[in-house]
């Protein structure tokens, strides 16, 4: 038995446009992106699929305003706390030795911001959540974080954070993953694009 889940990244929030990077730090939605996610719907085939975000607000609001209905909440699939690295761009991070910033196929699934999560620790708390969401047997979109993403698509893909991404993560999207009955991602599927409303 395998179930069917779609992730699709929140929309835009300040500290996106200034590329910062957010972790758990809940920053709102953009005017802008609030109106685009009023435009939009979800494919055919997802508006009907049990519906999940996460406690922040940029993530709830993103799957309210593109489903028109409320989403469950579930902590477990929270953004990667980014520690002392939240609040900061990737470039000044870069730019600093004494960070311990490195580039996403640089990280590997052990690289931990100061007082912060790995790659290694967000999927220990991840993968319970997709046991449960393959338990319930039927197709669930999922509408998180960026970090997030990056976690389960790397499972399904056989990505180990050691070479360049093997996938693009952009809004707008649906990046289907099919999971086992264990609740492993096993097959990455070809995205769906949200359609006018």
């Amino acid at each position: 038995m395998s179930v069917l889940i779609g992730l699709a990244r929140h929309f835009e929030t300040d500290w996106n446009a200034e590329g910062r990077l957010q972790g758990r730090t809940d920053r709102p939605l953009t005017e802008a992106a609030r109106a685009r996610a009023d435009a939009l719907a979800l494919p055919g085939e997802w508006a009907e699929a049990r519906l999940l975000a996460t406690p922040l607000s940029r993530a709830e609001e993103t799957a309210r305003r593109l489903a028109r209905r409320a989403p469950e909440i579930e902590p477990a699939l929270i953004e990667l706390s980014w520690g002392a690295w939240e609040g900061r761009r990737g470039e000044e991070l870069i730019a600093d030795p004494a960070s311990g910033y490195a580039h996403v196929e640089d990280w590997g699934w052990d690289r931990r911001p100061p007082g912060g999560e790995s790659p290694g620790d967000a999927w220990a708390r991840i993968a319970p959540a997709l046991a449960r969401i393959a338990a319930e047997g039927r197709p669930a979109l999922l509408v998180v974080h960026r970090g997030v993403i990056r976690v389960i698509l790397a499972k399904a893909w056989g990505w180990n954070f050691d070479r360049k991404e093997p996938f693009r993560i952009k809004r707008e999207r649906i990046y289907p993953v099919r999971l086992d009955a264990a609740g492993t991602p096993v097959e990455p599927l070809p995205e769906a694009r949200m359609r006018p409303r």
